[in-house]
């Protein structure tokens, strides 16, 4: 009976919940992958959901086989450098820094050692973030869907809804990286097409409203807005206030014309974040930055909505919408 007892105690406990120290100390423990994020959990639960995909595709199950630690800032670039530290020093296995340019540049600033997938629009060889697209070198790589190249086009576009303006209007975020370059770009455009441009600034939401009105105010008939996850991120309060101003605009991101705004022209979202979760996989078994080449996604979508355009009071051209990927009735 005393032996039966010894072999059963062990067991017996284990099956009650206690769990000895031995066991305990021998549970493995998860890697962990630090998020860096520019916005809320909220504001890109789309985004979350393809990168978790991707991960899943490489064989990571958040909670099963990987953690991921998440820093949040709201909008505000100015607070990326200091949660980006945070989470270098936290002991994470991998860092991804998706969103664009700001927070890219914020993960590269806080860490030389951890391997980083970055998820952005702009160029990242131009940016000074990698060295070469097929050998990037240093712990970065990632994808990028040029999203940022593309500005250009959405001027153009706004052109071909009202060929005969002489000016229109671009709307810019100060605070981001890559408002500079894209300016100077939209301005040679500008050019090129012979219309005046009229920059407009807004780096915050209550700035919102004064950006949807100016325009008529000005006398111009559109709104361009350049690349930036600050504005693709509130696609639906841009598009309620086009909506409410009749104003024609057009933006990076298909939400804004689903939401009820006329057009949009960018990257697709969808495979650029799944793709850095496939890769976020990839670094966790062991493979090297310098050996994941910048995947760049390099198709475009074009989104129109028809019923916008009747609610704002103007004609869809032949052009726009024999080439639109999706028209919205």
């Amino acid at each position: 009976m005393r032996r039966r007892a010894i072999l059963i105690g062990p067991i017996t406990a284990l099956i009650g919940g206690v769990i000895p120290r031995a066991v305990r100390a021998r549970a493995p423990t998860l890697p962990v992958i630090g998020y860096l994020g520019s916005e809320t959990p909220e504001r890109v639960a789309s985004r979350l959901e393809a990168f978790r995909g991707g991960l899943a595709d490489a064989g990571f199950v958040e909670g099963r086989d990987v953690a991921i630690a998440f820093r949040w800032a709201d909008g505000r670039y100015e607070r990326l450098p200091a949660l980006a530290k945070e989470l270098a020093g936290s002991g994470i296995a991998v860092l991804v820094a998706p969103g664009g340019a700001p927070v890219v540049l914020a993960a590269r600033a806080a860490t030389e050692t951890i391997p980083t997938v970055f998820e952005m629009g702009g160029d990242p060889v131009v940016l000074g973030l990698v060295d070469d697209l097929a050998r990037p070198r240093g712990n970065l790589t990632g994808v990028s869907s040029l999203s940022v190249e593309v500005s250009n086009k959405r001027l153009e576009l706004m052109r071909e809804l009202f060929p005969t303006t002489a000016a229109l209007a671009v709307a810019v975020n100060p605070t981001s990286p890559t408002a500079s370059s894209q300016v100077a770009g939209l301005q040679a455009s500008a050019g090129s097409l012979g219309l005046q441009l009229h920059v407009l600034e807004a780096s915050r939401e209550d700035e919102f409203e004064a950006l949807s009105t100016t325009p008529r105010r000005l006398g111009v008939p559109g709104l361009v807005f350049t690349s930036d996850p600050f504005f693709a991120y509130r696609s639906a309060h841009l598009a309620i206030l086009a909506n409410r101003h009749r104003l024609p605009a057009i933006t990076q991101s298909r939400d804004f014309p689903n939401a009820g705004g006329l057009l949009s022209y960018g990257g697709d979202f969808t495979q650029t974040h799944r793709q850095a979760g496939i890769y976020a996989g990839r670094l966790l078994r062991g493979e090297q930055p310098r050996d994941l080449p910048v995947q760049l996604v390099t198709k475009v979508e074009l989104f129109a909505n028809a019923g916008a355009a009747t609610r704002l009071g103007v004609t869809l051209p032949p052009s726009i919408l024999s080439s639109a990927d999706v028209v919205i009735e």
